[in-house]
């Protein structure tokens, strides 16, 4: 009896999802760093390519299901809020929460920055600008035009085909109101939008089985190439530097998150934790939406607050991400001896908080804000090559980061509306 209940609680340990997840990433490690400790450079490169695509898949099997979850759950719940003004007061509320927010994050990385200075003295003569040619080159159409245009779309097709969240919430918003100042005439419609959010919901759980392989294949990728004993030793300044910033961060949200939710806040930890752990493996915040729209229904959120305030949170509310653009910017004012008084980072930060959120869905969206932001204070745009070699280590942080801060604000402002 005793030997059937053991068998039962290992296997019911190993069915976790985030049990799954964590023993992927050690698995993706062991056979990265074998691999690339005992084959050629070529072969690494070669496998690395290859085994990344266990991560492509799950991250495309992710992305497939992201605009019509979105358009469906957010058209659902604007639809059940009932009128402009519920969805002006919460939005409100998402809207001056997620700034602040921003804000805070945002003044993280530049006391961080300015206090630790990891760029001050550092050596520059090994650095290949040419990697920074990918990033640099997006920046080139970085303008005030760029930034409408990643707001509003012309097509609700394109947005959708091309995932730009930002762009599909706007849609979703008009659609929403306009099926809800109809009343009883579009419920036919709302109800079978409501029945096609819980099938793709439904889809979610399948997709989810495939993220211990995804995990496995993106750690398993960068190892594979990159010499993490020796970048870790020459970025070891800088990556210190980040962490005490990130570390920070967390501290000041689970702080907020305590006062406005006092125990519960540890029962939302406990739902979050396998999407916050998908985010750290495959460094990718968008790769969880759909899990964490299922985890935080089951936190207790109603889902009229859950499908309205997540997907603004992936479009204004990058924690993580914004505490990296200010410490990464000033870091590449540092390393090359530009001076930046205090007035002058105010204005980079405050450049930053406008920016950062006209290119939602942009990959790698982080560094070509920083990249741009860099080119209008007349800091070297190369600069980007300084930190390209440890950024992929620093972006599992950011979107770790950058979930934990979307649960909290999307439980904060439910909690504010007795949701």
């Amino acid at each position: 009896m005793e030997v059937n209940n053991l068998n039962t609680q290992k296997k019911s340990i190993f069915s976790n999802l985030t049990v799954q997840i964590l023993i992927a990433m050690i698995a993706g490690a062991v056979l990265g760093i074998f691999i690339h400790n005992n084959y050629s450079e070529d072969f690494a490169k070669e496998f690395s390519g290859y085994i990344k695509m266990l991560a492509t898949v799950f991250i495309r099997l992710v992305q497939m299901i992201i605009s019509p979850l979105v358009f469906t759950t957010l058209v659902v719940g604007i639809a059940k809020l009932g009128d402009i003004k519920a969805v002006g007061r919460i939005g409100g509320k998402a809207l001056a929460w997620f700034f602040t927010a921003s804000f805070i994050s945002l003044l993280i990385g530049m006391f961080w920055v300015n206090v630790l200075q990891p760029g001050a003295g550092l050596n520059l003569s090994g650095v290949d600008v040419t990697t920074a040619a990918e990033v640099t080159e997006k920046t080139q159409n970085f303008s005030a035009q760029n930034f409408v245009e990643h707001i509003i779309p012309k097509s609700v097709v394109e947005a959708m085909a091309t995932n730009e969240i930002l762009q599909i919430v706007i849609f979703s918003i008009f659609f929403g109101l306009a099926a809800a100042s109809l009343g009883d005439y579009t419920k036919p419609v709302v109800n079978a939008l409501d029945k096609t959010s819980h099938i793709i919901l439904k889809m979610v759980n399948y997709v989810m089985k495939f993220a211990p392989l995804g995990v496995f294949g993106a750690i398993a990728g960068v190892f594979a190439i990159r010499d993490l004993g020796e970048l870790l030793l020459t970025y070891a300044k800088y990556f210190g530097s980040f962490l005490v910033g990130i570390s920070s961060l967390w501290l000041a949200l689970l702080l907020v998150g305590y006062l406005f939710l006092r125990s519960r806040l540890k029962v939302l930890l406990k739902h979050i934790v396998s999407p916050l752990v998908i985010a750290f493996g495959t460094t990718s915040s968008e790769a969880v939406f759909p899990k964490m729209t299922e985890e935080l229904e089951r936190f207790g959120i109603k889902d009229k607050i859950v499908s309205f305030m997540l997907p603004l949170g992936y479009s204004f509310n990058l924690d993580g991400s914004m505490m990296y653009m200010t410490f990464a910017s000033i870091f590449i004012a540092q390393a090359y001896g530009v001076s930046l008084d205090l007035g002058t980072q105010l204005t980079m930060l405050l450049v930053l908080m406008l920016t950062s959120k006209g290119i939602a869905g942009v990959p790698r969206a982080s560094l070509v804000v920083v990249a741009a932001t860099c080119g209008m204070f007349d800091i070297p745009v190369e600069g980007i090559a300084l930190i390209l070699p440890i950024d992929h280590f620093c972006d599992m942080f950011r979107s770790a980061t950058n979930v934990l801060g979307n649960a909290l604000a999307t439980s904060v402002v439910g909690s504010w509306e007795k949701e």
